[in-house]
């Protein structure tokens, strides 16, 4: 049964505009009234209704999350992301819709936000100069990311992010300390280097800056977004005209499971021939490759929920929290291991 404020007012004894005051605060109501009223809604179940509280509030209560979704739709460790801002913002009494729109679709961005649909904008796939935030923020509505743009006027926006500094350079001292000298990294797809993506500018900074520290052999390649891009890349990486690497390290979740797939098919062994190791990923994505992979867990859960309580922080008090990087968490599912001795190209197994 629907209990409306008709039956509250019964069961308090008052009069239908004396519960609507309570829930609005359109005008005072004693504190032996709202008690009374309080305890109806109780006894009843009573549940307010969210459109009602927005008309009072001028709120929706509704928060947004924009992230461009591909024809493959979000991957598993994005969806890490996006449950766990889901799941904070209904906990602070919010409600996350996402907002599928593309990277450079501002305008679709901006027009849905001017609605009113939501009280603030939560971005993700961040790029180095985004014009989505510059437009939100330009339009007054408030913003808050999960990435960083490299504009001087977004550092005050509050954002949360994945150290990929600390990641890479953690990745690539695990292997060297397994001895290994030549190491390959399989990055995003060119493009997204192209169009300042974050996580594929940063992720490749860092790379070449660790590997250079080490005096390492080292190759990056940017791979298309699919097991055969994966599979593309790492053919590049085993055929090419230098030694071929005795380790690889990725950072593109759907590329991971080709290169994985084109070691296989070559019978390379991992990690006896080659060590493989996922990162900004998931332990349950690189958990269904054979062998499982060693991962640098990407902090999804916990950047999801920051991103909203800063966001939350911005829209009901005007200050935000100070910009913060969250280091991924490193797994070890055996699938890294010392290098064969002296290896040139990669043994095969019988």
């Amino acid at each position: 049964m629907v209990v409306t404020m008709q039956d509250v007012a019964r069961r308090a004894g008052v009069a239908l505009s004396t519960v609507s005051a309570t829930l609005t605060t359109s005008r005072p109501v004693s504190a032996a009234t709202r008690a009374r009223v309080e305890a109806a809604m109780v006894e009843l179940g009573y549940r307010r209704n969210a459109l009602a509280r927005g008309l009072a509030t001028r709120r929706s209560h509704v928060l947004a999350l924009t992230h461009p979704v591909g024809p493959a739709g979000l991957s598993r460790t994005s969806a890490e992301f996006l449950l766990s801002a889901a799941a904070v913002a209904q906990e602070r009494g919010y409600q996350l819709v996402l907002w599928p729109f593309a990277a450079d679709d501002a305008d679709g961005v901006l027009e849905v936000a001017r609605q009113g649909l939501a009280d603030g904008v939560l971005v993700m796939e961040v790029h180095r100069d985004d014009v989505r935030v510059r437009r939100l923020r330009e339009a007054g509505v408030p913003v808050a990311l999960i990435g960083r743009t490299d504009a001087p006027d977004d550092a005050a926006l509050p954002s949360v992010d994945v150290d990929f500094d600390a990641t890479l350079v953690e990745a690539v001292e695990h292997l060297v300390a397994l001895g290994h000298h030549r190491i390959a990294f399989v990055n995003h797809a060119q493009h997204r280097l192209a169009d300042g993506h974050g996580p594929t500018v940063r992720a490749a900074a860092a790379f070449e800056r660790t590997a250079a520290l080490h005096d390492l052999v080292s190759t990056q390649v940017f791979a298309d977004e699919s097991v055969a891009g994966g599979r593309t890349a790492t053919a590049r990486l085993l055929d090419g005209p230098g030694p071929a690497p005795t380790a690889v390290v990725t950072m593109n979740e759907d590329a991971t499971f080709g290169v994985v797939a084109e070691l296989a098919a070559r019978r390379v062994d991992v990690p006896g021939a080659v060590s493989v190791l996922a990162v900004v990923s998931s332990p349950a994505v690189t958990g269904q490759t054979v062998p499982p992979l060693t991962t640098l867990h990407a902090p999804g859960a916990r950047l999801g929920r920051a991103g909203v309580d800063a966001l939350l922080a911005l829209i009901e008090t005007g200050s935000a929290p100070l910009p913060a990087l969250e280091r991924c968490r490193f797994v070890d599912c055996g699938s890294t291991a010392a290098p064969p001795v002296g290896t040139g190209r990669h043994p095969q197994t019988p």
